[in-house]
């Protein structure tokens, strides 16, 4: 990767290789922070800015209201669980894509139901070709794996519920 920085001092290449992240992982938002660069990419998807209008207007007639409960009522337990374990979650510390096992074919770190000590791997998750271990932030048993392999994760979200 060749060394072209913009008048601002902005490696061009390194945002080109954000934006292919970005892309790559279906994200719409990345953010680093490397000494005292910071740098935010965003990107919008005209595509998916007109979905959410195209649908607005079907739910308010009466005929569709009762479609519109179920997507509701799907999302409503959903949240709750959410929030019920936020003191069990283990969340991720960045964008990335988290892996269950150290390579392809090997056994995974962890798996329902086993007991963990503090600091052991759980799974990592790789971000712009680092890989980057997920330790257990305490002592516990866990209770759910909620990510699965290769999926790409988001900062915050819940990787998994440790008890």
């Amino acid at each position: 990767m060749s060394d072209k920085k913009s008048s601002s001092g902005v490696d061009a290449d390194l945002v080109r290789e954000l934006a292919k992240v970005l892309s790559d992982e279906g994200l719409t938002e990345i953010e680093v922070e490397h000494g005292e660069l910071r740098l935010r990419l965003a990107r919008t998807q005209p595509f998916a800015q007109h979905m959410p209008i195209a649908y607005a207007p079907a739910p308010s007639p009466v005929a569709t209201s009762a479609p519109a409960a179920a997507p509701v009522a799907a999302a409503a337990p959903a949240a709750a669980k959410d929030h019920r374990d936020d003191k069990l979650a283990v969340t991720s510390p960045m964008v990335g894509t988290a892996y269950l096992s150290p390579e392809p074919g090997a056994n995974v770190f962890i798996k329902v139901g086993d007991t963990v000590a503090e600091g052991q791997t759980l799974l990592i998750v790789e971000a712009m070709k680092t890989f980057n271990p997920i330790v257990a932030p305490r002592s516990g048993k866990i209770v759910e794996i909620i990510v699965g392999d290769s999926q790409p994760v988001e900062y915050g979200q819940a990787l998994l519920l440790l008890e």
